[in-house]
This record gives C-alpha cells, structure tokens and sequence, in this order.
C-alpha cells in the first residue's frame, strides 16, 4: 500500500507532464500554483494516518465521545422507565387492567418524541458540521441536550389541553434534535482522528459507550426507587420526585464534559479541506482578474438581450460536486443507500425492543403484577430485569465488536449479525408461545443472544461505516443521513409495536411482531452488499478525490 501511495505523488512533473493524483488524472499542463497545493495537499493527508498516534489529546477527544453517547443512551431509554413510573403517578386511581398504565398514545408520544428530535438533529446538524465546523456544531448539541433535559426533568400540566405528557414530549423532541447531532459529529470526529489500524476500533469503542448508558438508566431507577422506597410504600405520589430525578440526572455526564466539548478543534483533515475550499475559492477570483485584464470578457452582446458572453480559457478548471451531482451517480448513491437502509431495518427491531423492554419482562413473568404488588417492588423488578438483560446481552456484544472489527472487518460483522439476527427473530417468532410455555429459560437464551447479535453486528457497524466511506466534505452530512433512516425506522417500530402487540389479547402479537422483525433483518443484510469494506485502508483510499470533481 505505501508502494501505491508514493506512486500516485511522484506523478506530477515540471514540465508538461501528466498530473496523477487522487483526484484523477489531468491532462498534459505546465505545473502550476494549483498543482503544487493539489501535490501538497495529497502528501499532507498520506501523512496523517502516520501522525496520527495515540496521545493524551487523543484520548481526551476519545473519552468526551464516549461520555457523549452513554449520555445519549441514557437519556432515550430512561424514559422506559420514565413511562412505567408515570403510570403510577397518574392513573394510580383508574380501574381495571388501566390502573398503574400510561395510556397507549401517550405512552408512544413520549417514547418517540426524542426520536423524532434525532431523527431531524442528524440531518440538520449533521450537515452544518460540514459547512461550519464540527467541533464548533458539537458543542451546541451538548448545549441544547443540557437545557432540555433539566426542562424535561420539570414537565407538569400547563393550560388546558397541554398535559404532562404533551409538555414532555415537547421537550423531549429538542432534547433528541440536541442528541441528534452527537451521532454524525462524533462518527467524524473520531473518524478524521484516528489512524487507519485502530479507526474502526475507535469509533466502534466511542459507540459502545451507548452500552453503558442503557446500562445506567436502570441502575439509577432502581437506586432512586429503593432510596425512596419508604416515601412511595406511605404515598404512592412521591414517585413524581422519583422520575423527575431518572431524568434530570442524565445532565450530569454532559456538563462534566462541558468545558471539553467546547475547546475541543477541529482536526488536521477538516482544516484541511477548509482551506483546500478557500483556495479554490481564491483561484477562481485570480482567474477571473485576469482573464479580464487580459480582456477575456468582451462587451458583445447577444440579440437576445445583452448577456455578456466570456471567452471560456483554454486550461480546463477542475470543479467541485455539488452534494447532488456526487450523489446522482449510482456508484456513490448504492453506498448512501447501503448505509441508510441497512440502518433503518437494523432499529426497526433494536428501538422496538429496547423501548419496550418492560413488555419483554413481563412477557417471560419476570415483572410480577403491576396491580397488587407494590409500586417500589415493581419498579425494582422491571429495572433488575433490564439490567439482566444488558449484562447478558448488549454490554458483552458491544465490546465483542470493539476488538473484532480490526480483524473481521465491518462489512464481514454486519453481513454476520444480520444473518443471526433473522435466525434467531424467526425462531423466537415462530415458536414464542411454546417457548414461553414450556421453557422460559430457553426463551430467555434465544432472546440474550439476539441482544448479542444486534451489538456483535448491525448496531456498531451501521454506526462506524458511515464514518468511513463517504468523502470529508460530506461525510458527516451523509453520517446524518443514515442515522436518521435509522431514527425513521425506531419511530416506525415503537408505533408499529405499541399498535400491533395487543392484537388477539395482552402482548399476544409479540410473537408475530418478532417475524415481522425477521423480515428487516434479511432486508439489512441485502443491502449490507451495497456498502465497500473500509478495512485497513485509509479515508481517501475508500473514497478517492477523483471521484469528488469534474
């Protein structure tokens, strides 16, 4: 490989000869200025990887992003418990199965408010990091998530027809526009800092923090549940206090980091293909000056009403695609769409099951009865049944991926968990009933290695190959993109699985919605052929420049 790199750099000569760079061959041209910043340019990215070592600034980078996405996690899935708390708090005196129950559509509202936030955050945001500055962009996100998770954390009835719910919702949609931004800027971030033997390890490390932060929110529900254990026996009302603390606690991962977030640069690649943008910008400006010096553009004018016509030069401009024109072709529109849809199917079932992991518990009998027992013991059981499921499952799978990605390679772990996941989907789908009747245990097994496969699979690398295969000046635009198909398909599984799991009795649909899962399992792994392996190769070897001009 580096036999191919010092070729491709001792391309360009002195004197009419043929420039061979990454950004394609050009015609037979004299050496000028802007060949020599493209040959500069071209040796300073090939030195990056190799500057690129492991150092105290590096590690600092590393830590805020992993902080930012156990932040992240923690803030959308505590509302699990959220949700199960605020059944006790408001609908303590309704009759019947109602009782202790958040109602379906408020229940859906505010667990897909924050996906509907992200899902508009990694667009938006996404795609300023691009034209303003990564780290600049990444800071405001932390900002924003801070202030609405302290004003979710105060959610209460407003005017008439503006409940509790319709406030947290409200709040919880900005909070997600704030989280969303986190997961195309950190992809990119850790990206354009990492070197190419460890880049894949790194951005699959930052990620699975998110691991530890489905972790934390029932750890911490369970501790505040059993610290007010007393208070709650006496007056079931004081859990109005308990679930206001889940949610104002998910602030403090994110000011610890604050001061981090905001000194934070930019890295050497995005500055420079900032600066290669401004040269361009400037070339373009002295060309024009003299092409009119030189009197290039004439005062002739068409009949058609005095349009000045320029004499277009003779040395060919090199040209810059527009986001679309990179795009409309196949080539580069089959990755996008790789790394989108693959996305999509993957939280289609990842967000319908982790947003309703309480429906899972109580599916296998592990929840106990939500109207006799005591509000503090079920809340308990709930958040020990979750946390039992993330040590057995995600937490493992997540760091599995960590230290095998470097070796298997993404494309290879994605291909594998997608495969698994639509075995396993359909087995415990086809056969829901008769494994809950007969063999909890066995059940239990299947559904932990699922959790496994999710993580040892689709859910980390649809996360690190968007970082990875798309050009610097739009990669986490397209980052951005994927991850909000992804957020596309949580809200499409979180109504879809509120809506449908009821169907025929209580949680009777579950097993159907698990071959429903099957099916996106097989879609994401179709796909997964769309998208090139990025293994072992540097960011400008997976994309060539070339491709990025006309």
């Amino acid at each position: 490989m580096e036999s191919r790199r010092s070729d491709s750099s001792s391309g360009i000569a002195e004197h009419g000869a043929k420039v061979q760079t990454r950004f394609g061959s050009t015609p037979d041209l004299p050496m000028d200025e802007r060949d020599r910043d493209l040959l500069q340019r071209q040796r300073e990215l090939e030195n990056l990887d190799a500057d690129s070592k492991v150092h105290w600034e590096m590690i600092k980078k590393l830590t805020v992003c992993g902080v930012a996405f156990l932040n992240d996690a923690y803030d959308m899935f505590a509302i699990n418990i959220v949700s199960m708390i605020l059944g006790f708090v408001y609908f303590s005196d309704a009759t019947g199965t109602a009782r202790n129950t958040v109602p379906k559509k408020w229940d859906t509202l505010i667990k897909i408010a924050a996906q509907i936030g992200c899902l508009i955050g990694q667009v938006v945001l996404g795609r300023l990091g691009d034209k303003i500055s990564r780290t600049t962009v990444y800071a405001a996100s932390l900002m924003i998530a801070l202030i609405t998770t302290v004003a979710s954390a105060f959610s209460n009835d407003m005017v008439k027809g503006f409940n509790v719910f319709i406030v947290l919702f409200i709040w919880r949609v900005l909070l997600g526009f704030g989280i969303g931004g986190d997961y195309p800027l950190t992809a990119t971030i850790v990206s354009e800092y990492s070197n190419t033997r460890n880049r894949g390890k790194m951005i699959a490390a930052v990620f699975s923090f998110q691991g530890f932060g489905n972790l934390l929110a029932p750890v911490v529900g369970i501790t505040l549940t059993a610290c007010f254990r007393g208070a709650i026996d006496d007056d079931v009302l004081n859990l109005d206090y308990v679930w206001r603390l889940i949610i104002g606690l998910g602030c403090i991962p994110g000011v610890a980091t604050l001061y981090w977030r905001l000194t934070m640069e930019d890295s050497k690649r995005f500055q420079l293909e900032v600066a290669k943008a401004a040269t361009a910008d400037a070339d373009d400006e002295m060309q024009r000056e003299k092409l009119l010096a030189k009197g290039a553009f004439h005062d002739e004018e068409t009949a058609a009403g005095g349009v000045v016509q320029p004499i277009v030069p003779a040395q060919p401009q090199r040209r810059a695609k527009t986001f679309v024109q990179y795009f409309s072709e196949w080539r580069h529109l089959k990755v996008l769409l790789g790394t989108s849809l693959s996305w999509f199917a993957l939280d289609v079932a990842f967000y319908g099951i982790n947003l309703n992991t309480s429906v899972v518990i109580g599916a296998i009998g592990f929840a106990g009865d939500i109207v006799n027992d005591s509000p503090a013991k079920y809340i308990m059981r709930n958040c020990l049944g979750s946390i039992i499921i993330n040590m057995l499952g995600s937490v493992p799978g997540y760091w599995i991926a960590v230290f095998t990605i470097e070796k298997l390679g993404r494309k290879k772990i994605q291909l594998m968990g997608f495969a698994m996941l639509t075995i396993l989907y359909v087995v415990l789908g086809t056969a829901y009933d008769k494994l809950l009747e007969k063999s909890t245990a066995a059940f239990i097994a299947l559904f932990t290695l699922a959790q496994l496969f999710q993580n040892f699979g689709p859910n980390v690398t649809t996360f690190v190959i968007p970082g990875e295969v798309f050009p610097t000046r739009f990669r986490a635009t397209a980052h951005g993109i994927s991850a909000a198909m992804g957020k596309l398909g949580a809200i499409a599984a979180q109504g879809g699985f509120m809506m449908l799991k009821d169907i025929g009795g209580k949680n009777k649909f579950i097993g159907h919605l698990l071959e429903i899962f099957a099916g996106f399992m097989f879609a994401g792994l179709v796909v997964t052929f769309w998208i090139p392996e990025s293994k072992g190769l540097t960011l400008e070897e997976i994309c060539d420049e070339s491709e990025e001009y006309y």
